[in-house]
């Protein structure tokens, strides 16, 4: 098993398939109550139910109780004060680098530890998770329209057996967690998240903090090399600052807010920043994995993302992709081969070794795309790759790119194992003369260190720590 790392929207929306057609009508609980949309509560719930069964079949929460916990607490005091609090509301932090938060129309309320990093408060906590009990309070996932999106290329390896509903739930769902809500709906969860906010007793004005803080970061993101910041999937508060600013400032006002900045600092401490020790490590698309063992590199320039059961990379253009997974434990590489592709009659099989170990080999098709795919017996177990077009013209166009990739794969060196060091966040109080220049020189990140420490300590863009002051470094 190689846990995630992709963030669930990006994934989610490649697979996106036509919506399901629901034909009931409710009202929205919010708002001038004009709004309509084409689902009642049973459905919701039900669809809510399906696909947080098939999203924790691929997807897996942080393991560390405490912590969930704490945003179980939060989100269910929050809860209480929303026009929806019969709902059946759960709260996780799901195992992703990436900075992002969802909702399911049932309740279900997603952060990834991602985006834990760059929040520095329960405060600022509340206000995502209110920013998404907004979401569902409102129902907009569900009044997304159904437009079917370009037909995806398909898992390639032998998927383990999936309830076909969830999956159909996902696919419903995805779209506004990949592209958001569109800006109106966003500014509608900011409203709500600002009174909610206020009305358990936080400041509202954690709204428009949190809001800048990913602006932020999404705006780093796309302009420093490839992994060197965690992917800005996110589209919360994806709407204009200023706009979300005026409306927080019309939230009551609390006389004595709590920031619970201590408190929530202590919780996330030692949580992995960036890929996790049972994830193996992503450098520049070089997937370097010291518990299994392994190594290889994807393609430059593809996107390349870690799920529970198998790593991913597909091209920019999506029409042609390349899947690593683990095989059966037992038996020879064509065995696994054989059992783990399901290729159309005709395809080719051959034998030898790949990296010095046993190895099968296949070329055919699947559903008439063209499919080149290997399975190979490494000391930890064995592995099946396989590479996928969409037609012939993309296979002729990558062909070299998917050789050269599964021809990488390799048992990890002493080398490789130590450039797969994982980081975690840690604590210090801030010595007198400390600057945020001085510790990105220490730190262990590489490309936009400074920058990186200062969105996660809310010091974007040139602000500098006080003597005193509890900051958060990477180690």
């Amino acid at each position: 098993m190689i846990p995630p790392r992709a963030c669930i929207p990006g994934r989610i929306a490649a697979a996106l398939a036509a919506g399901l057609l629901l034909a009931h009508c409710a009202r929205v609980p919010v708002g001038d109550g004009a709004e309509r949309v084409p689902m009642a509560d049973p459905q919701e719930i039900e669809l809510g139910r399906q696909a947080h069964q098939a999203l924790l079949e691929e997807y897996a929460a942080v393991d560390r109780p405490a912590l969930q916990t704490y945003v179980e607490g939060v989100g269910q005091r929050l809860v209480q004060q929303s026009a929806r609090a019969g709902l059946p509301w759960r709260f996780t932090v799901l195992d992703s680098p990436d900075v992002n938060a969802f909702a399911l129309p049932d309740g279900h309320v997603y952060l990834t530890r991602g985006i834990l990093a760059y929040l520095n408060s329960e405060a600022e906590l509340a206000a995502v998770i209110a920013h998404e009990i907004g979401h569902v309070t409102a129902r907009h996932g569900v009044q997304q329209p159904n437009v079917p999106a370009p037909p995806a290329l398909e898992s390639v390896l032998a998927p383990p057996a999936r309830d076909r509903a969830g999956t159909l739930a996902l696919q419903r769902l995805a779209p506004a967690w990949a592209r958001g809500y569109g800006a109106e709906q966003e500014l509608e969860a900011g409203r709500l998240a600002a009174a909610t906010l206020a009305a358990v007793g936080y400041p509202p004005q954690a709204v428009a903090a949190v809001a800048a803080t990913l602006k932020a970061h999404a705006a780093v993101a796309r302009e420093l090399p490839g992994g060197h910041l965690a992917a800005a999937h996110h589209a919360v508060f994806d709407t204009d600052l200023a706009r979300l600013a005026r409306v927080v400032a019309r939230s009551k006002a609390v006389a004595a807010p709590r920031e619970g900045r201590d408190d929530y600092l202590q919780v996330i401490a030692g949580l992995h920043f960036g890929d996790s020790p049972d994830q193996g490590v992503l450098r520049d698309n070089l997937l370097l994995h010291a518990r299994l063992g392994l190594a290889m590199q994807f393609p430059p320039g593809w996107g390349v993302h870690n799920r529970a059961d198998r790593v991913v990379a597909m091209h920019p253009a999506g029409d042609a992709l390349l899947e690593l997974r683990p095989g059966p434990s037992r038996g020879q590489p064509l065995d696994a081969l054989q059992k783990g592709v399901r290729l159309d009659p005709g395809a080719r099989y051959d034998t030898g070794r790949l990296g010095g170990f046993p190895a099968a080999f296949a070329a055919g098709a699947r559903g008439g795309r063209p499919v080149v795919a290997t399975a190979v017996a490494l000391d930890s177990g064995q592995y099946v790759i396989a590479g996928m077009a969409r037609d012939v013209a993309a296979y002729e166009r990558e062909r070299s790119a998917l050789r050269a990739a599964i021809n990488s794969f390799h048992a990890i060196s002493p080398a490789e194992k130590r450039a797969a060091r994982t980081y975690s966040l840690q604590l210090i109080t801030v010595r007198a003369g400390q600057t945020m220049a001085g510790l990105a020189r220490q730190s262990p990140l590489s490309a936009g260190a400074e920058v990186q420490l200062r969105l996660m300590n809310g010091l974007y863009p040139n602000g500098e720590p006080e003597p005193g002051q509890a900051l958060k470094i990477v180690q």
